[in-house]
């Protein structure tokens, strides 16, 4: 090689490695941290082991610290997303400082966002939780002070949980006498047929129902109602426009939730408000969902989506737009306290959550407390991290899988 083509080279070589070393990745307004979590903890915290435990059919993700520190989280569905957790998620965050989770969560999420969905997310979720458990414990705060503050204490809910195996009548008298049992002011009806293009679970159900809940509850009771993506635009029209006479409150994903444009349809044509999201991770989707007033409520799950950081983050967007943020639960007892934290520290968050209750939930006595609905709402629990305790003995029978 000659003098000068090997000047040429290295002088190359030199000035993209300048260029690469002025360069700065760009990040969409939506994408940047909603967290400080040094300001809040203020040494670093190491993660020694992030453990997936399973105790009849529970499972945890238990976070221990370099220093002996443990930080943990009951999951809801896991079954399924083992494999995802344990290989793609877990060992992402050994030796990482704890502190960093919000960072860690988007490089996972870089390494593999081709496998992007509710498995993808369920089990980064739940090793977030049980990070940020770890690092309210070991700085004695709770999850709501590390996620921001709290602004409320007590959460109103909506009682949820409904069916579609009941017949109209049976399903009406689970909510006239959850709502007096509870004192809560609103609640929410499965209508339609789940994904079922317009076939109701029997012939004329649906009117049924709606009709005899405005008939028996208060008028001071919101009524809401949540197809599961059973209509085309023109059957949730046509529905839409019954819960507007009987003055329902939100009406929830009333097309299937790929179909976009049918969902718009809809909320183009009614004055009811329109729920979807529980479905949706992607963050550039809720965005379009707003920016193109496909829906005025988005319902992110709080596990489905990511977890506490991915959840804020769909909350900014929605301020943006002015929209409420009501996220999707199908939880009670220990997985619950996520929604409890999030909705603690949202300012924009809906007047009531879901949360299920038909009258046969029993307390989990291996946990505490088990989140009681008193008045119409739930006590946000004060102790640190997620402020849920476990049985030790319970925890020491579960296997390491």
């Amino acid at each position: 090689m000659q003098r000068r083509d090997f000047l040429a080279g290295a002088l190359g070589a030199a000035t993209m490695a300048g260029a690469a070393a002025e360069e700065k990745r760009v990040i969409p307004w939506f994408e940047e941290p909603v967290l400080d979590l040094k300001k809040h903890v203020r040494a670093p915290v190491k993660i020694a082991s992030v453990e997936l435990l399973k105790a009849g059919s529970n499972y945890f993700v238990r976070t221990t610290s370099t220093d002996g520190a443990t930080g943990i989280c009951r999951t809801k569905q896991m079954t399924e997303f083992v494999p995802i957790f344990k290989n793609l998620v877990a060992p992402e965050l050994i030796g990482k400082d704890a502190r960093d989770i919000e960072a860690l969560i988007d490089a996972i999420f870089q390494k593999n966002y081709k496998l992007a969905g509710i498995a993808f997310w369920c089990p980064v979720a739940y090793a977030e939780q049980s990070v940020l458990d770890l690092l309210g414990r070991v700085s004695k705060k709770r999850v709501t002070d590390l996620l921001g503050g709290a602004v409320r204490e007590e959460i109103p809910v909506y009682l949820s949980g409904g069916v579609r195996e009941t017949t109209a009548e049976q399903e009406v008298e689970v909510y006239v006498r959850g709502v007096k049992e509870t004192g809560t002011k609103a609640c929410k009806f499965k209508i339609g047929g789940r994904m079922n293009r317009n076939v109701d679970a029997y012939p004329g159900r649906t009117e049924t129902m709606v009709k005899l809940a405005r008939k028996l509850l208060e008028d001071d009771v919101v009524i809401n109602a949540d197809a599961n993506g059973g209509y085309n635009a023109a059957k949730a029209i046509e529905v839409g426009k019954l819960l507007q006479d009987l003055n329902f409150g939100f009406f929830e994903e009333p097309c299937p939730f790929e179909e976009l444009s049918e969902t718009k349809e809809v909320a183009d044509t009614l004055k009811i408000p329109i729920a979807v999201g529980e479905q949706d991770a992607s963050l550039w989707r809720f965005k379009w969902i707003l920016e193109n007033k496909v829906a005025d409520i988005v319902q992110p799950d709080i596990n489905y989506v990511g977890g506490f950081c991915r959840a804020l983050r769909v909350a900014r967007i929605a301020r943006r737009y002015n929209a409420t943020i009501v996220p999707h639960n199908t939880q009670t007892g220990s997985t619950a306290v996520n929604l409890l934290a999030f909705a603690a520290v949202t300012p924009n968050i809906g007047k009531q959550m879901e949360f299920v209750h038909r009258g046969d939930e029993k307390p989990e006595s291996w946990s505490a407390p088990n989140f009681p609905i008193v008045n119409g709402k739930i006590a946000v629990p004060k102790g640190p991290g997620l402020g849920v305790d476990f049985d030790p003995a319970y925890l020491a029978k579960a296997a390491k899988l």
